[in-house]
Order: structure tokens, then sequence, then C-alpha cells
């Protein structure tokens, strides 16, 4: 199983959002980017997420699983881009912010501070149990 980060403009689509929709979940949609798109493309049905607020909040607030792997993105008739659908698991007990993420030194290396515009990214195990932990996840 792999861990990825979802990045979301809550004006757009927020942690609330995404309960709302329940089991059945949401395409994670109108992504534009070949890389987060190449990322998609390699998710799998159980992979696990964070759910990161972007914007004002910056700050990992919920965990979201993959339901559905790779397929047409329904917001456009471009055939060049894809989405998942992912679905809500549990809010994160403490939101981890990005200061949080750039103060922890084992953290150094992660995309979301390399890459801060990509909206879909890979979280590595080691990255995973650190966040979740600071997030008082139970793993």
């Amino acid at each position: 199983m792999a861990h990825w980060l979802f990045k979301s403009e809550p004006s757009a689509w927020s942690w609330q959002d995404q309960v709302g929709r329940g089991d059945r979940g949401e395409e994670w949609d109108g992504v534009r980017n070949y890389q987060a798109r190449k990322f998609m493309r390699q998710m799998e049905v159980g992979d696990t997420g964070f759910f990161y607020h972007s914007q004002k909040e910056k700050a990992i607030v919920g965990i979201v699983e993959v339901i559905a792997t790779a397929h047409p993105d329904s917001t456009t008739d471009d055939p060049r881009w894809d989405c998942v659908d992912i679905r809500a698991v549990a809010p994160v007990p403490v939101p981890v912010t990005l200061d949080q993420v750039r103060a922890e030194p084992a953290l150094a290396d992660m995309a979301l501070l390399r890459n801060a515009r990509l909206s879909v990214q890979p979280v590595s195990d080691r990255e995973w149990q650190i966040l979740c932990r600071m997030g008082g996840v139970d793993i």
C-alpha cells in the first residue's frame, strides 16, 4: 500500500465536503499537471492519503482512501486527464500545519516542501508514520 497527499483549497473543496460524500467518495478531478497525473495513475484501491487544506490553513486535516483507480476525468473532454476516486476515512485529531512539517528535520525531503505547488504527491512510509504521530492518528 502506498501513501499520498491530496491538496485542496477549502473554498473549492474542503474536508467537510469530502466527509459529506460518505462511502461513495468523490472524484479527485480537475488536476491538470502531468506529474500529479502520473502519481494518480500509480494509485491502487486501498492506498491511503492525507487530505491537506491549502491557502490560509495550510494543514493536514484528514485521512482518505483511494476507492477507484485512475479513470478519465469527468470534468473535461480532453482524454489526457485522469483522476481517482477517494473517500474520507477519518479526521486528523490534531491538524498538522505546514510550519510544523517544516520544523521537523526528518521531513526535510518531503514533496510537500520541495514541490509546494503539486496538488497530488507521494508520501513515504516514514513520512506517513511521522505525520500520523504528529497528528495524533493511531497507525
